[in-house]
């Protein structure tokens, strides 16, 4: 697969700490809590906990499959790369855009909830205004634009201060709510079983909901270029941030069962954990979460900026859009063409949310959509490395069970949970995440006939690894080379 000539991406400037904090903070622990709980309660009730249980086991396949991909081909693509090398590279476009839509879907799902808990600092009142917390929200959305168009390294220092105060803060919470004695209900095993679910399609639609608690740790491959021993730190980085939200969602969503009665939750849809940090420690506790709250959006904001920039930047790269898009500044080596368009596209959204409803109301569509999605671009990648894996599966049962059985039962989990949920899913929900999919035919047709090299890939074989060419300021402008020498094991 081609690159365009031009600067390459700044590389070896992130750690595995700082990949680790990266796939924590993409997966944005203290917002989605925040934002989702009421979306989760409303669709399966008592059975958060299991939704979130039961999602997280075959999401582990998924981050297997990542790690196991970046591996054999660093690209800051990611999934647009893998899946167009091993399945298909209408798929693998399909696969980008995927993550491309949801990302900008995301902008204002993720920017209101910033600007409505601002707002709550000082006036709880106001936090329900959507047009006001569109406004803020847009703020803290082009101050973290810049931030990202000011480099990785600078990328990474924001997070390191406002996931650090995040995570204090929730772990804190974690164990005032374990010492809580005024509760709504008693814990209860069955929150963690199927009994709650009523039925498949109801835990279907637990199942995606829970699919966007999750999602974002991925970003830690969309930074592969730009990372230290990338080959190895990346997917590490994305098991670990995988785990690390996966303990706090399942504490959290069991102490919001414990703690606070069905009427609260839907009184408070976008703002649950504020009225959890209430009724823990009244007085402190539900402003101390709105803070926590209002950096973990911030931050993922950040993450979820690099995701879809560096994905455009990928395919400017291959021409598979605008090859502008694959412009790096000269100065901090980020694709800044990339970075305005989205802010752009993104702060025209800001201002058609408006017409939309409320806060809660936007909420719950895209969360839905994004699911969607996101379903797909990571189903997709955890058929991609089977086949990438295909001819060493066998050689050890590390590879046949890591590679190979997790990461494909992932995968048709992934695509169940999105055929079993189109039918739950409200019309605007379904025509959000379908709909923005279905735009991503135009491109790809079109640049498919423009004669994109994409289009005619080398296999992604796993006896074989393709070549960094990124370096520092330099030319990404090679054309990816293979060589042998991929350890077997994980």
């Amino acid at each position: 697969m081609s690159n365009s000539r031009g600067r390459g991406l700044q590389a070896g400037v992130l750690g595995t700490f700082d990949t680790v904090v990266m796939a924590v903070a993409g997966s944005a622990p203290a917002y989605s809590l925040a934002a989702t709980t009421a979306v989760l309660v409303g669709a399966v009730g008592l059975a958060g906990p299991a939704a979130l249980l039961y999602c997280a086991i075959p999401m582990l396949g998924i981050a297997l499959a990542f790690s196991y991909l970046s591996r054999i081909d660093v690209n800051a693509g990611a999934s647009y790369s893998w899946v167009g090398r091993t399945l298909h590279p209408f798929l693998g476009f399909i696969s980008g855009w995927a993550l491309v839509i949801s990302a900008t879907i995301f902008m204002v799902a993720g920017s209101l909830p910033a600007g409505s808990m601002t707002l709550a600092l000082f006036d709880v009142r106001l936090a329900g205004d959507t047009a006001l917390s569109t406004v803020v929200g847009a703020a803290w959305f082009v101050i973290m634009l810049l931030v990202v168009l000011g480099g990785a390294r600078l990328t990474v220092r924001a997070q390191l201060v406002m996931s650090g105060v995040e995570l204090a803060v929730l772990a804190l919470f974690a164990v005032l709510a374990l010492f809580h004695s005024d509760n709504a209900r008693a814990f209860d095993w069955s929150w963690l079983g199927f009994s709650h679910f009523g039925g498949v399609s109801g835990f279907a639609s637990g199942a995606l909901i829970a699919a966007f608690y999750f999602w974002g740790w991925d970003v830690t491959s969309n930074l592969s270029e730009e990372t230290r021993n990338s080959r190895r730190t990346t997917g590490l980085a994305g098991l670990i941030g995988v785990g690390i939200v996966f303990l706090l969602f399942e504490v959290f969503t069991i102490a919001v069962n414990v703690i606070l009665s069905a009427q609260q939750i839907q009184d408070n849809n976008a703002n649950v954990l504020a009225v959890l940090g209430e009724a823990v420690w009244p007085g402190w506790g539900g402003k101390l979460l709105v803070v926590s709250v209002m950096l973990s959006t911030i931050a993922t904001l950040e993450t979820t900026l690099i995701q879809v920039t560096r994905s455009l930047f990928a395919m400017g790269r291959d021409r598979t859009m605008p090859s502008a898009l694959g412009r790096v500044h000269r100065t901090w080596n980020t694709p800044w063409v990339a970075i305005t368009v989205v802010g752009a596209v993104a702060l025209a959204m800001f201002i058609a949310s408006n017409a939309l409803g409320t806060v809660g109301d936007i909420l719950s569509d895209a969360i839905s959509a994004i699911g969607l999605q996101i379903a797909v671009y990571y189903g997709l990648a955890g058929l991609a490395v089977v086949v990438a894996y295909r001819k060493l599966l066998l050689k050890s049962a590390a590879n046949f069970v890591l590679g190979g059985l997790w990461p494909l039962l992932g995968a048709l989990f992934m695509f169940w949970i999105f055929v079993e949920s189109l039918g739950r899913l409200s019309p605007a929900a379904v025509a959000i995440g379908i709909g923005g999919l279905a735009v991503g035919l135009v491109p790809m047709l079109w640049y498919w006939r423009q004669g994109s090299d994409y289009y005619r890939p080398a296999k992604l074989d796993a006896t074989r690894t393709v070549a960094a060419d990124y370096v520092p300021g330099g030319s990404t402008g090679a054309q990816p080379r293979s060589h042998e020498g991929l350890p077997t094991d994980f």
